[in-house]
């Protein structure tokens, strides 16, 4: 049945019509589908991406049945240059299956960390684990040893890759970590007490048979940053990533073997792994990335006039530095469909984009915990302002705080229904958090602590987070994590930290401070750039203050409790 299922995917041409699915599938198979998707039918007991859609896909290609563009199509900006069929990924990325099982020990089930930029090989690793059961944590290049430090000794993982930037972070706190085994770097040199990747890998057999995965079994743990406390580690399956967009994601990403699609997004987040891994490979697409060390208009400009790329996705910072560029200048290739995700984008930025290239923007909003919620699908009337309608598989609702559904127009919380049966695509649990997990959910559903509304015609509206969480750039920033990097330095006896609006990044990080009578007459210029590199060097560099106001005292609860919900306010213009 998943053999019938996964052709259904790769054989049939796509129709471009919304809800279109009856005219893609044949009816026996389209019946069968229709049943998993609504719950009558059982999914299988047992899938791997890599096996079940990556190497049939090879499978396809080697037959003549699929397009001759390349599968993973990857460029520095300097000229290097790869390009991978899936024949060629499942070479590789065997091999490398085979150096971490064989060379370094990792069994079923051992964690390993991977934390490296927008390289080929994040992509080899990560397709390697899936084939030898590993779950995979990634993370974003910017961590801190602090950071480092924190997710070895969370996850208990065995096993680490990075590059030669963030290996002495991972060397000054190895020794604090007794379960680390193996540490593996890219590198075109040799580190101490390191193994190199590339030598290491490339010596090995290109045989490997893939570890047969029940569709429960764990394949990733992502961190996600909470309004308290240290970041929660975000289990996911098989089957929610990797399952879910065999039958949900013709609905917001309706691609094709011909298709290419550029997602800008940081390999530590999950957007990456849907929009630049699991979902455009269900499709066959090629997937192309940029090494993008910094993110610059023009690098992103003249890439899309130079490579045929079809489907590109960002964070609304993207599209706002996009159009302030004369984009008249530019003429690209083959761009098609654009979309936006990570936090609200300005109907403003959305006709500035439209009137210069003629094309539309189409808002997409999900979590780390579920993936896509809501999405402006292809065919869909735009609402300025709106990030369209719910998800396939997902239940979504506006509700109170008993968690009863209120009506279309008056706000309230965002939530996804969770019981009586929890969707394909959610998360597993907090993993060693079971208060954590108990507490996203209420009465019958999963909370995002987003607030929103939904109109008459089911298209939802983002209002702001019910929580102290600040997403500036498309990146979730915790900030207990941010006042614990400020409260270590001595000039600072009190800190609150909440979001504040930007025009460019939507909001960034402002930190109220109370001075230490010592520093009290200091420069505030200086103390505050001090403050700031402080705050980049103790934790990621993007989780810094880049508004620093110095205040007396905080404003507080009777208990003690800092009101951070009057600080935002105030910052928002509500007060």
């Amino acid at each position: 049945k998943l053999q019938s299922l996964k052709l259904l995917w790769t054989l049939k041409p796509p129709n471009r019509a919304f809800h279109g699915h009856s005219r893609l599938l044949s009816s026996d198979v389209y019946s069968q589908y229709e049943s998993i998707r609504q719950g009558k039918q059982e999914i299988p007991k047992y899938f791997n991406f890599a096996s079940d859609v990556l190497d049939r896909w090879s499978e396809i290609e080697k037959a003549g049945k699929r397009p001759s563009n390349p599968a993973f199509w990857w460029i520095d900006g300097k000229g290097e240059e790869v390009k991978w069929s899936f024949e060629e990924l499942g070479f590789l990325s065997r091999k490398v299956a085979n150096m971490l099982t064989k060379e370094c020990g990792l069994q079923k089930g051992d964690r390993l960390i991977l934390i490296l930029p927008r390289i080929p090989e994040w992509w080899l690793v990560k397709v390697a684990c899936m084939r030898a059961g590993i779950v995979l944590i990634p993370g974003t290049s910017q961590l801190s040893a602090k950071d480092v430090l924190y997710r070895l000794q969370a996850s208990k993982a065995t096993c680490i890759i990075t590059t030669d930037k963030l290996a002495p972070a991972v060397d000054s706190v190895a020794s604090q970590c007794q379960l680390l085994k193996t540490k593996l770097v890219v590198s075109k040199g040799s580190r101490e007490g390191w193994l190199n990747f590339t030598e290491l890998y490339q010596s090995q057999p290109a045989d490997h048979s893939c570890i047969k995965t029940r569709i429960q079994d764990p394949m990733m743990i992502f961190f996600t940053s909470g309004t308290t406390g240290s970041p929660k580690m975000t289990q996911h399956s098989q089957g929610s990533l990797g399952f879910r967009p065999l039958l949900s994601e013709r609905y917001w990403l309706d691609l094709t073997p011909s298709d290419m699609i550029w997602n800008t997004a940081d390999t530590g987040w999950i957007l990456t792994s849907v929009a630049s891994f699991f979902d455009p490979w269900v499709f066959g697409s090629c997937i192309f990335i940029h090494n993008l060390p910094e993110t610059e208009s023009s690098v992103i400009l003249n890439t899309l006039c130079r490579f045929p790329i079809d489907t590109l996705v960002g964070a609304p910072t993207l599209f706002r530095m996009l159009v302030q560029n004369d984009l008249s200048k530019y003429k690209f290739m083959n761009l098609k469909y654009c979309m936006s995700g990570g936090e609200p984008l300005n109907p403003e930025v959305m006709e500035q984009w439209k009137s210069q290239t003629g094309l539309d923007i189409h808002e997409l909003y999900g979590q780390t915990e579920t993936g896509i919620i809501c999405c402006v699908f292809k065919g869909m009337k735009i609402k300025p302002g709106s990030m369209g309608k719910a998800a396939p598989l997902y239940d979504v609702q506006i509700v109170d705080k008993n968690a009863n559904i209120l009506p279309p127009g008056q706000q309230g919380e965002i939530a996804v229904r969770s019981k009586p049966i929890r969707p394909l695509g959610f998360f597993s649990e907090y993993l060693d958090n079971p208060k954590k997990t108990a507490e996203s959910e209420r009465g019958d559903f999963y909370v995002t602590g987003d607030r929103g509304t939904v109109d008459e015609d089911g298209y939802f509206q983002f209002i702001g987070r019910d929580d102290d969480i600040i997403i500036s750039s498309g990146y979730r920033i915790g900030p207990f994590e941010v006042e614990s990097a400020l409260i270590e330095h001595p000039a600072v006896v009190e800190t609150a930290v909440v979001s504040s609006p930007d025009p460019l990044r939507g909001e960034v990080v402002k930190a109220f401070v109370v001075l230490s009578p010592t520093f009290s007459s200091t420069d505030l210029k200086g103390l505050t750039r001090d403050l700031q590199d402080h705050v980049k060097k103790t934790t990621a560099p993007y989780k810094y203050p880049r508004k620093v106001e110095f205040v007396k005292e905080l404003p507080k609860t009777v208990t003690g409790k800092i009101k951070r919900n009057e600080l935002r306010d105030k910052e928002w213009g509500r007060i």
